[in-house]
């Protein structure tokens, strides 16, 4: 009845089965919490990153921010700041269940229930920061025309340079041509009139049409 209301398949029928199942679990559901921890954790810290003033890339309303206790233009993200916090610390649950239960023989001993006080916790911690998440990302704003900024200009050489690549200039010389131009400040591409990707990826990459109509192609070569 317990395994049916649990929405399991099926019983562990041999005790000792079980008992050497104590302590594996938490570390699957362990190692679990950790790896969303991790990708909550890199999300505040870009989150951080892009809110401070020298990208400015997103920004938040004042009712989820803090101010600063001294620069009065400053929005503080605290929520990602202690979302960052509490997921790093969260990543250290898989270790923290590791060496609890590392030097246990088979069977059972009472300290095994000493990883209820590390995972039970956890879980209300990191549902916390998903439901906090959920709440700020709800609110966030990014900001549009980003590339119109001068100072990133640049992210387009590489374009560049595969546009001359495109004309029939070997690599080489048109990384060297482009080179030339930054170097010496006459570096100028008009990336919204000669952009015309059409496939997420990187530059030149093909639709899938036109994938399959090259394959095709190469293939009535060897027909």
């Amino acid at each position: 009845m317990t395994t049916e209301l649990l929405g399991f398949d099926d019983l562990n029928y041999n005790v000792v089965y079980a008992q050497m199942g104590r302590g594996k679990t938490e570390k699957i559901v362990a190692a679990a919490l950790s790896n969303v921890a991790a990708t909550m954790a890199k999300l505040s810290m870009d989150v951080c990153l892009f809110l401070n003033q020298n990208f400015s890339f997103i920004s938040f309303p004042d009712d989820v921010t803090t101010g600063s206790s001294i620069m009065p233009h400053k929005k503080n993200p605290d929520v990602f700041e202690l979302i960052r916090g509490k997921c790093n610390a969260l990543q250290a649950l898989p270790n923290e269940i590791t060496l609890l239960t590392a030097n246990f023989p088979s069977g059972y001993h009472r300290d095994l229930q000493l990883t209820k006080e590390i995972l039970f916790p956890a879980i209300g911690e990191i549902t916390a920061c998903l439901q906090m998440t959920r709440l700020m990302l709800s609110h966030i704003q990014v900001k549009d025309g980003i590339l119109e900024d001068e100072k990133y200009k640049y992210l387009f050489s590489v374009e560049a340079v595969n546009e001359l690549v495109n004309k029939g200039i070997p690599f080489r010389e048109a990384y060297k041509q482009v080179g030339n131009t930054i170097d010496k400040g006459e570096f100028n591409f008009d990336y919204k009139r000669q952009l015309h990707h059409t496939h997420e990826g990187s530059i030149g990459n093909l639709s899938n049409d036109k994938i399959v109509k090259e394959m095709e192609k190469v293939l009535q070569k060897f027909a």
